[in-house]
């Protein structure tokens, strides 16, 4: 039997081969340290789970909520907006509660986009931003990540060989994986050339409130006109550690939010309210638990880099997300990332994400979530460099073996 066509379109999921090794490691009594998913482990803070239980025992919040999301909640995202940005949004129009970011984001791709349509989006990527459009029918032509000359060459490209001409493109910074940083004047430029162009934009920003060496990443909205052509999405899993509650919103160009939410509303009844009353809780309540996050983050992030190092295995410091975009080993780079990735599970019982899983030209990287405590990322990075000991003392024996070979031949 054929596949369906939106399946024939999705590739086998790469995660899910090193998701099976770590499974079949764990049941041989294999202690797995996970950095694979950026799932985190965080608990959520204390009066975000307080609000929750406490609005759950009314019986009137177990009914049916509103697809697009409370009013109350609605009105929370547009003040956080207007207190981290300077933005003023209309909480009516411009602002819709999503099942956290993903399905946001899959959601309005399918409901501006068509089989044949172009769209353009960052290789490599979090899987949804090209996937999303993908399932929907649409071309996706990829684009530089970093936020540079380039990034605007391409955009200039697409619009004058794309045909049809490109519907939307995608922004995603703090950038997952590769944890590149935009600046306001990048998007002012993105901003002005996609509004000459009609070319929509969608920026994901789940990021935004996780950095630590840099100022405060900026929100696209704070461009003047961006709200004519741009949405944006954002998620509270990482900022308040929900991962698991599944909570996000959008927020931007009217026209935009209101397809998303016509989608929405032939799909869902909108997150269970108790649910929602939380997130108005974490939004509008005390932020002190989302600074002492970015502490543990930073210092788990330092932990990490300096392990790695001292292994020798040197990768970049990251200034913002939860993540660690590390360059394969020069030794190893020519496996590629999935099978350098089921090397070091199976060496060094140390899981990662391998970069191929982001788009082919994340190949020569691996992820690492920072979702792990300081003394297990220390347990980590000793594995690590017993492992690139052992394949040096290897390398070089091997050499040695050769030269000899070399040697006697002459």
């Amino acid at each position: 039997m054929d596949s369906f066509y939106r399946i024939k379109r999705l590739p086998p999921y790469v995660f899910a081969e090193v998701n099976q090794m770590k499974a079949s490691s764990r049941a041989a009594g294999d202690d797995i340290i996970d950095f694979g998913m950026g799932n985190p482990d965080f608990a959520t803070p204390p009066h975000i789970v307080e609000k929750l239980t406490e609005t759950v025992q009314d019986p009137r919040t177990h009914r049916y909520s509103e697809s697009r999301g409370i009013k109350g909640l609605r009105k929370a995202i547009c003040q956080y907006y207007a207190r981290r940005f300077n933005v003023g949004l209309n909480p009516d129009t411009e602002a819709v509660v999503t099942l956290g970011s993903k399905e946001g984001l899959a959601n309005l791709a399918g409901a501006i986009s068509s089989p044949g349509d172009v769209i353009l989006v960052p290789n490599p990527s979090y899987p949804i931003h090209q996937f999303g459009f993908i399932i929907a029918g649409a071309a996706v032509r990829n684009i530089p990540v970093a936020p540079d000359g380039d990034f605007l060459a391409a955009l200039e490209r697409a619009v004058l060989h794309s045909v049809p001409k490109p519907t939307a493109v995608v922004l995603n910074y703090p950038n997952n994986p590769t944890t590149a940083n935009a600046s306001v004047d990048f998007y002012a430029e993105v901003v002005e050339f996609c509004r000459r162009h009609e070319i929509y934009i969608m920026s994901d920003v789940a990021y935004s409130e996780i950095y630590f060496d840099i100022a405060p990443p900026p929100s696209i909205l704070e461009v003047p006109g961006a709200r004519d052509i741009a949405v944006e999405f954002t998620s509270m899993s990482k900022t308040y550690s929900m991962p698991g509650w599944r909570i996000g919103f959008a927020c931007g160009n009217a026209r935009l939010i209101a397809a998303l939410a016509r989608v929405k509303s032939y799909l869902d009844y909108g997150a269970f309210t108790p649910i929602q009353v939380a997130a108005t809780a974490a939004l509008n309540g005390p932020q002190d638990c989302v600074e002492e996050m970015r502490r543990r983050y930073r210092e788990r992030r330092d932990i990490l880099v300096s392990g790695l190092a001292a292994a020798g295995w040197p990768v970049p410091l990251p200034d913002a997300t939860m993540f660690v975009w590390a360059p394969i080993p020069t030794a190893f780079r020519h496996l590629g990332s999935l099978a350098f990735s089921k090397m070091l599970l199976r060496e060094a019982k140390v899981a990662v994400a391998p970069g191929i899983g982001f788009g082919e030209h994340g190949d020569s990287h691996v992820r690492f979530a920072l979702v792990e405590n300081s003394h297990r990322i220390r347990q980590a990075c000793r594995s690590i460099r017993a492992f690139l000991a052992r394949y040096h003392n290897t390398i070089e024996e091997a050499e040695r073996r050769v030269d000899a070979r070399v040697g006697a031949a002459g």
